[in-house]
Parts: C-alpha cells; sequence; structure tokens
C-alpha cells in the first residue's frame, strides 16, 4: 500500500511516498524521523568546502530547497568546525556532520549537527593502540550529552583491516555485514539505540546483497541506502536506482542518498533523483537491472564533495567516460576517486584506478602505483594501459 505525506523536510513542499516497509525502529534526525513507518528521507552532501562559510549556506539552502530532510557537511579539522560554527545559525537544515579523518572533532562538532557519521573502517587509523570499541563508547556518549543521532557508515572499501582478515579474500560482503552488526551490538550495549546503519558498495548488486544480509539479522535497526561511487548521471542514477528500488519494494530501507559525480552548482541533481526514485517506485515505473559486474567496463567514481582537492576532478571523471568508449567491451573497472579518503583503498579493487590530488593523479593498476601524472598527462597514460588491456582482451 502506498500513500502519500509531507516528509518534513524543512523549508520544502516536496512529498515523499510512504511506502510499506519493515517496522524499523524509529530514530529522530532533528526535524525528521527515520524508520518507525515515516516516510523515507532522501539526503545529499554539500561538495563546497566547508571552510568557505558562504559558499556552504548556499549549498545547504539549495539542497534543502530541492527537498533533502537531512544535509551533510564533512568537518576533517578544525577549521571547518569553526566553519561549522558559522554556517549553523546561517541554515535551517537537519545536519549531519561526516567525520572520515578524526572521530576525536565529534566532541567539537556535535552542538551544531543533529547527526553524526562516522565509518568503522577509519576509527583504526587514529590511536591504533586504543581499541575501537572505546572509541565507538566515547562517540555514543558524545552523541547522547548533545541530542544527536548517529550513522554507521560501512564502505566497501574501508573495513577494519583485523576484521576483514578474518574472511576469505574474495568475500567482500561477509566483512561489511560483520561490521555493522558488531557496531550494533556495542551501542545497543550501550544502551544507545539512536542510530540507523548503511552498507555501500559501488556494485549495486553487493548493494542489494549486503542490505538483504543485514536486515535479515536486524530487521529493527534503520537503513540508510545508497550505491557510493555511483558515477556521473546518468549511469549513476540507472545504477542507484535499481540498487535502491530493489530493496525498498521488499521494505528495505529508511532513508536514502544518490551520490553523482557533478560540480557543486548540480548537487540539487542527487536530491531530485532521490524524489523521483521513490515517486517512481509508488506508481511502479521500475528501474531495469544494469548489466551483471564483469560484462562490460564499469566505471565508478566517488560523489563530489568537499574534500575533493582539484575542482578538475569531475572534468577528469567526464573525460575517462569519453576515453573509455571505445573500450566498452573490455571486462574491466576504472575508479575514479577525488580525494585522500576514497583514493587508497577504493581503487585497489578496479583494474585500473585514478586517485585525484591536489596537483597530481595517482595511477593505479590494482593496489600497484603506476605513477603519479599531471591533469594534463594523466588520460594519455591511462590510454595506454586501456590498450594494454585490449590486447589481452580481444573483442
Amino acid at each position: 500500500m502506498v500513500g502519500y505525506e509531507t516528509s518534513g523536510q524543512p523549508g520544502g513542499s516536496s512529498t515523499v511516498p510512504v511506502l510499506q516497509r519493515r517496522a524499523t525502529r524509529p530514530v529522530q534526525v532533528g526535524s525528521v524521523w527515520i524508520g518507525g513507518g515515516h516516510p523515507i528521507v532522501v539526503q545529499s552532501m554539500c561538495a563546497t568546502r566547508t571552510s568557505d562559510v558562504p559558499a556552504t549556506v548556499r549549498q545547504v539552502e539549495q539542497l534543502v530547497r530541492a527537498g533533502a530532510g537531512i544535509v551533510r557537511i564533512a568537518v576533517d579539522n578544525r577549521r571547518d568546525v569553526q566553519a561549522l560554527a558559522e554556517i549553523r545559525p546561517q541554515v535551517e537544515a537537519n545536519l549531519a556532520v561526516d567525520l572520515q579523518e578524526n572521530y576525536r572533532l565529534a566532541a567539537e562538532v556535535a552542538i551544531y549537527v543533529q547527526k553524526i557519521r562516522y565509518n568503522p573502517g577509519h576509527l583504526h587509523h587514529h590511536e591504533p593502540a586504543r581499541p575501537w570499541q572505546e572509541k565507538v563508547k566515547w562517540l555514543a556518549e558524545v552523541a547522547a550529552q548533545h541530542d544527536c543521532a548517529l550513522r554507521v557508515g560501512v564502505n566497501c572499501g574501508s573495513v577494519d583491516p583485523a576484521l576483514k582478515a578474518k574472511f576469505p579474500p574474495e568475500d567482500t560482503l561477509g566483512p561489511m555485514v560483520a561490521s555493522a552488526l558488531e557496531h550494533c551490538e556495542l551501542l545497543d550495549r550501550l544502551g544507545f539505540t539512536r542510530y540507523c546503519v548503511s552498507l555501500k558498495d559501488s556494485d549495486p548488486y553487493r548493494v542489494v546483497e549486503a542490505n538483504r544480509h543485514f536486515a535479515q539479522q536486524r530487521p529493527d535497526v534503520p537503513l540508510h541506502l545508497g550505491v557510493t561511487e555511483a558515477g556521473l548521471p546518468p549511469e549513476g542514477i540507472r545504477k542507484t536506482r535499481w540498487a535502491l528500488q530493489t530493496l525498498l519494494r521488499e521494505g528495505i530501507g529508511d532513508t536514502i542518498r544518490v551520490s553523482l559525480t557533478v560540480p557543486a552548482e548540480k548537487k540539487h541533481l542527487e536530491v531530485e533523483a532521490g524524489l523521483a526514485l521513490v515517486a517512481d517506485l509508488a506508481a511502479g515505473r521500475l528501474e531495469m537491472p544494469p548489466d551483471p559486474a564483469g560484462r562490460k567496463l564499469t566505471l565508478v567514481s566517488c560523489p563530489s564533495c568537499s574534500r575533493v582537492e582539484n575542482e578538475a576532478f569531475v572534468q577528469l571523471a567526464e573525460k575517462v567516460r569519453t576515453l573509455c568508449q571505445p573500450f566498452e567491451h573490455l571486462p574491466i573497472t576504472i575508479a575514479v576517486m577525488g580525494c585522500r579518503v576514497n583514493g587508497p583503498g577504493e581503487t585497489d579493487s578496479a583494474d585500473l584506478g585514478l586517485w585525484c590530488g591536489p596537483n597530481r593523479v595517482n595511477l593505479k593498476r590494482g593496489s600497484q602505483l603506476l605513477g603519479s601524472f599531471s591533469y594534463e598527462e594523466i588520460l594519455a597514460r591511462l590510454e595506454e594501459e586501456l590498450g594494454r588491456l585490449a590486447d589481452q582482451h580481444p573483442p
């Protein structure tokens, strides 16, 4: 049964279909609720530099006008914390903060946001001698003290190495699901239940399977759905629509994000695509499944965000897509990553990976670094590698 209700999105008039879903616990994030039968909340993330306060305020307002119920902002250092303090009084949005590189900043930003997202895999980078359980306990205490929700954000390319080592190398789903489950178990034991979980991968088939497995074991936990590094539109939209519609039809999922590689001025496309996805599902307009992984060339690129170290990243991803057209028959994956967070780990599983820095692009073959090239040199070098792979895979 499908109905329509307002989604509780601040400042917007968008409505979101109420799809029949599993009875997850309700989690409040400012003026919206995730789970508990509430309308699906569509999210997005700022692509402006957080330290650029006027630009980020405009970006937040743009996303809210488009219909975003929650807007995420990345905070990596104390300069970003200071900027967030200036942004907060200028916007009415429900803000989530993304802490990838420094979980300790949670104590400084919690006063300004309604939700804190942490990545279990990145917790091992900082204070490695300190057990991850102590870090999560501290995060939960900070969130509770400041009336914040938490998101346990598990990503395919950054699973805790100690946990990953317990699974066969070919098992990519097991470590993700296990990571999410052990963090839920700990938060429950701590008495903190105001959290949701995400399990994201660049492969839509793995996204579906990971979320299915998790939902079978923890049907009470609200799920944030998304395909990470979905890439450029329209391919990234189609890939995400199929994965998320598949899960939502099964009653799995309470909040969504369509992650696209687009410039900051077009970030509203993420929200519009998310709203359209849910509305089309309610109307019975379903996305056809993408080609099975490995049958032809797949291009993945991370969503544009404030961590992108050179704005040329988006244009480079578009140029790589054009360059790859003659090689579409190759059963390979090309990854274009825009920052140090996604770059090192999430290019390892690609046949060829481009990890973009401020002035240079690192070219990788799997986990092997082939060299560092300027933005002007990289396309010619990539074409050489594509030619070598084409020789190994004749049409």
